[in-house]
């Protein structure tokens, strides 16, 4: 099976980063990570890459005048690179329609809630504020509305009467790392693709995300 090819964009620590890291190594996906792109010097996902021997490139947004010109500046450094997937892994910039276009259903995202719940920032202290019983976390592809595009997989957290939104946000970001490296995964192996803009499953529309449940995946009734 043909190895897949990822670049991958962060800003900060680069933990789903690590993960999809961790997993190449281990075995788990079939995948190389031919970039790491960060919109900041000191992200600390950089470091990662650099101690798994992963090129890295730093294109700082606040060196160009607007986002359009940022973004041309990210594809100048992607395309070359040919990836099957762009990953965004904590990526905290908003990216323009046309960047978005130019990947379009190669752009992968993951977020830390049970979207459409709670899309943008702050997600586990709106969801400790709205008394909710459960959270999460959720990968999908990308498209120009925020956090919107189709779901691939969710996985839940159970929010406890005692947490704050960083306790939460530690067991969610434990989840992410399991289901972000398994949708690249998925889309490896020829499971996920599009008809159109229909996100399919092994060939059958994928109108509702799998989950993850106590490390199994969970298929929707209609696929």
């Amino acid at each position: 099976m043909k190895k897949l090819s990822l670049v991958v964009l962060i800003s900060g620590s680069g933990s789903n980063l690590q993960a999809i890291i961790d997993a190449i190594r281990n075995g788990e996906l079939n995948a190389e990570i031919r970039a790491v792109i960060s919109n900041r010097a000191g992200a600390g996902g950089l470091q990662r890459a650099e101690k798994a021997g992963i090129a890295t490139h730093i294109i700082e947004h606040n060196h160009y005048p607007d986002r359009e010109s940022f973004d041309h500046a990210m594809i100048d450094v992607i395309d070359p690179l040919q990836p099957d997937l762009v990953i965004l892994a904590g990526f905290m910039r908003i990216l323009s329609p046309a960047f978005i276009e130019h990947f379009k259903h190669r752009l992968l995202n993951i977020h830390p809630s049970l979207l459409p719940k709670y899309r943008g920032l702050n997600t586990h202290q709106q969801a400790i504020d709205s008394n909710d019983d459960w959270h999460g976390a959720s990968v999908h592809f990308v498209n120009v509305e925020l956090d919107s595009g189709p779901l691939v997989i969710q996985t839940e957290v159970p929010v406890t009467k005692d947490d704050t939104a960083e306790t939460l946000a530690a067991r969610v970001l434990q989840q992410e790392h399991k289901i972000y490296p398994l949708a690249i995964k998925l889309y490896g192996e020829g499971k996920l693709r599009f008809d159109n803009d229909t996100l399919l499953y092994e060939g059958r529309p994928l109108t509702s995300p799998l989950r993850l449940k106590d490390n199994r995946l969970i298929m929707p009734d209609h696929v």
